[in-house]
C-alpha cells in the first residue's frame, strides 16, 4: 500500500496495467524523473501465498471446487479470473481466457519469445497478392527503422538471449546475449532442418537460464530467471525511480472534457474512488483496454472515449496458432524450453504465413481436460460429473503418454484485420463495470491461408510422424490479441496517432498490443516493449 493517499495526488503519469507495454513504459518516465502510479488489476506476484512454479489447475484437491475457490487459486497463480463472452454465433458462450492479471500481465505468464517483426510488417498490404486482404492499411504510421533503436534497447533491457535469424537481413543486427547449449532433441531437429534446406536458429528468449530451468511457460517463475516486465520494469520503477502501484486496483472508465482525460474512476479493493494525472496511459491488453473506452461515453463522447473514428474495440486479430507433435527417431527430447525457429515460410511465394517454433513443455494433462470439467460444472450435468471422475486418470495417462519425449512445435499465422472481428461491452445498471465481449469470425480467405500453411508444414516435417492439434480456430485460444485501438496518421481511420496518443485527447495514450494495425507474423511482446521505449522518449521530449 502507497505510503500516501493516491486520491489526494495529482500525478504526472497513471498507467492502467503493467504488461510489456505498461511496466516497460512507466520504467522509462520514472527513470526520467517522472511521478509514475502503475494501477494493476491483479495482484503482486512478490506478495507470500502466490503460487508459482506450477499450473493453478494441478493444486491438488480432494472434491470439486465452486467457481469462488477455483478464481482464489487463479488470481493467486497471476491469472485472469474474468469470464468474456463470445457472441460469434448464434449460441453464445463465456469463458476466462488463459491470459495474465497481476503484475506483468500475461509477460509473468509468457514464453519469453522476444522477437523482431520483419522490416514488410511494416507495409503489410504489399504482402498480400489477394485484393480479399484489402483491409490491411498499406502501411505502419512507423518504419522498421524508426523502432530498429528501441528493438536493440529493449533487448539489452530484457537480457534476450538467442541468435539471429539467417534469413533476415544482415543489417538487422541484434543485441542477443549467447544462450546455452541445445538439448539432444533441439540439436536432432536442428540438423534435420538443415538437411531439408531450411533455415533454424535459437528463439530469442528473454530468459537468465539458471539451473534446472523449466521455461515456466504458462505459469509464474519460482526461480526468477524469467525475464518478465515485473522483474525487469516494474520493480526498479518501484525501487529505483520512486513510483507507486496500486495493486487489485480495477480500473472501470475514464472521465473527460472536449480536450482532455480529467480522472480515471476506479475501485481500490472496496474503495471507489477517482485518481488524476496529467497523462493517462491504458496498458490493460488488446481485450480491456477498449472496453474501458467504451464504458467511458458520456453525452460528451456518445460513442465511448477517443472514439471519433468509430474504431475503438474494432479490427480484433489473434495470432491463428496450432501445435505439431513430432516423435523423434533417435533422441528422447525432454527439455522443456522453447529452443528453435524458422521463418521460411513467413513470406514464399507470394504468400504471407507466419513463424514456425519449438513450443516447449505440452502442460499437464489436468490443464487440457480442466475445460471440460468447468464446461460440465457449469452446465450442471451431474450425471457426466461421476463418469469424469472415473475417467479423468485414465484420460490423464493417456494424454501423458501421448506427448510424453516428443518434439512439439507451434505454428503462428499472421491474423488480418476485419472491422467486424471486435471487441464491445455489456454494461448492467447493478455494476459500473462493463462485461467484455468479442466477436470473431475466421474469414473464408484465412481458412484457406491456415489450410496452405499446415500442408506445408506437415510436407516439411516428413517422414517425422506428425500430429496435428488444430488451435487455429478455437476463440477461446485468443493469443497475442491485438488491433483494437490501431495507430495511425489519419484520425479517420485509426485511434491513435503515431506516437500512440489518441487523436481526440490531448493526454491520453495506449501502449499495449491495442495500437498495432497489422498483427505479423512473430510473438508481439518484443515490438510492445520496444514501442513503449518510443512513446516514452516522445513523452519526455513533450513534457
Amino acid at each position: 500500500m502507497p505510503p500516501i493517499d493516491p486520491e489526494k495526488e495529482h500525478w504526472d503519469v497513471i498507467i492502467v496495467g503493467t504488461g510489456m507495454g505498461g511496466a516497460t513504459l512507466g520504467y522509462a518516465l520514472a527513470r526520467a524523473g517522472k511521478r509514475v502510479l502503475f494501477c494493476e488489476q491483479g495482484i503482486a506476484t512478490c506478495n507470500e501465498g502466490v503460487t508459482k512454479g506450477g499450473y493453478a489447475e494441478t493444486v491438488s484437491y480432494t472434491t470439486p471446487l465452486t467457481k469462488s475457490e477455483r478464481n482464489k487459486i487463479w488470481r493467486l497463480s497471476g491469472r485472469c479470473i474474468e469470464e468474456i463472452e463470445d457472441v460469434s454465433h448464434s449460441r453464445r458462450r463465456r469463458f476466462t481466457p488463459f491470459i495474465g492479471t497481476a503484475t506483468g500481465g500475461s509477460s509473468a505468464l509468457y514464453g519469453m519469445a522476444l522477437e523482431r517483426l520483419f522490416p514488410s510488417d511494416f507495409t503489410p498490404k504489399i504482402n498480400y497478392q489477394d485484393d480479399t486482404a484489402s483491409t490491411l492499411p498499406e502501411t505502419w504510421p512507423i518504419t522498421y527503422e524508426d523502432l530498429r533503436p528501441y528493438y536493440t534497447e529493449a533487448e539489452k533491457l530484457f537480457r534476450v538471449r538467442g541468435t539471429v535469424d539467417p534469413i533476415r537481413d544482415v543489417k538487422d543486427s541484434t543485441s542477443y546475449l549467447d544462450p546455452p547449449p541445445l538439448s539432444k532433441g533441439g540439436d536432432e531437429f536442428r540438423q534435420f532442418l538443415l538437411g531439408k534446406g531450411f533455415h533454424p536458429y535459437r528463439l530469442p528468449l528473454a530468459c537468465d537460464y539458471v539451473d534446472d530451468c523449466e521455461c515456466c511457460q504458462g505459469y509464474l517463475c519460482a526461480k526468477n530467471c524469467k525475464n518478465d516486465s515485473s522483474k525487469i520494469c516494474l520493480i526498479p520503477a518501484i525501487e529505483k525511480f520512486g513510483a507507486q502501484l496500486l495493486e487489485e486496483c480495477e480500473v472501470q472508465k475514464l472521465e473527460a472534457d472536449h480536450q482532455r482525460t480529467t480522472g480515471i474512476l476506479c475501485q481500490w479493493r472496496n474503495r471507489q474512488m477517482t485518481l488524476h494525472a496529467s497523462l493517462i496511459v491504458l496498458a490493460a491488453g488488446a481485450l480491456r483496454s477498449p472496453a474501458i473506452l467504451l464504458n467511458s461515453s458520456t453525452p460528451l463522447w456518445p460513442k465511448g472515449l477517443a472514439n471519433s473514428s468509430g474504431l475503438v474495440g474494432k479490427n480484433l486479430m489473434r495470432h491463428l496458432i496450432d501445435l505439431y507433435v513430432l516423435t523423434p527417431k533417435s533422441t528422447r527430447h525432454t527439455t522443456p524450453m522453447k529452443e528453435l525457429a524458422f521463418n521460411d515460410f513467413y513470406q514464399v511465394n507470394g504468400h504471407k504465413f507466419g513463424s514456425v517454433q519449438t513450443f516447449g513443455a505440452i502442460p499437464p494433462a489436468q490443464v487440457i481436460t480442466a475445460p471440460i470439467e468447468r464446461k460440465i460444472a457449469e452446465c450442471h450435468l451431474r450425471i457426466a460429473a461421476p463418469a469424469l471422475q472415473w475417467l479423468r486418470p485414465i484420460i490423464n495417462t493417456a494424454l501423458t503418454k501421448f506427448f510424453s519425449n516428443k518434439f512439439i512445435m507451434a505454428s503462428i499465422l499472421e491474423d488480418l484485420p476485419y472491422a467486424d472481428n471486435q471487441v464491445t461491452i455489456s454494461k448492467s445498471s447493478e455494476t459500473v463495470k462493463p462485461k467484455v465481449r468479442i466477436e470473431y469470425h475466421l474469414k473464408s480467405y484465412d481458412k484457406k491461408r491456415i489450410r496452405q500453411f499446415r500442408k506445408r508444414i506437415r510436407t516439411a516435417f516428413r517422414p517425422y510422424g506428425v500430429s496435428l492439434v488444430k488451435q487455429a480456430g478455437n476463440n477461446e485460444r485468443i493469443a497475442h490479441a491485438c488491433g483494437t485501438c490501431r495507430f495511425g496518421s489519419d484520425p479517420k481511420s485509426s485511434v491513435l496517432d503515431p506516437f500512440n496518443r489518441a487523436h481526440d485527447l490531448r493526454n491520453l495514450y495506449v501502449v499495449d498490443a491495442s495500437f498495432f494495425p497489422s498483427s505479423g507474423g512473430i510473438n508481439p511482446a518484443l515490438t510492445i516493449a520496444a514501442n513503449a521505449l518510443r512513446v516514452a522518449d516522445s513523452i519526455i521530449d513533450r513534457i
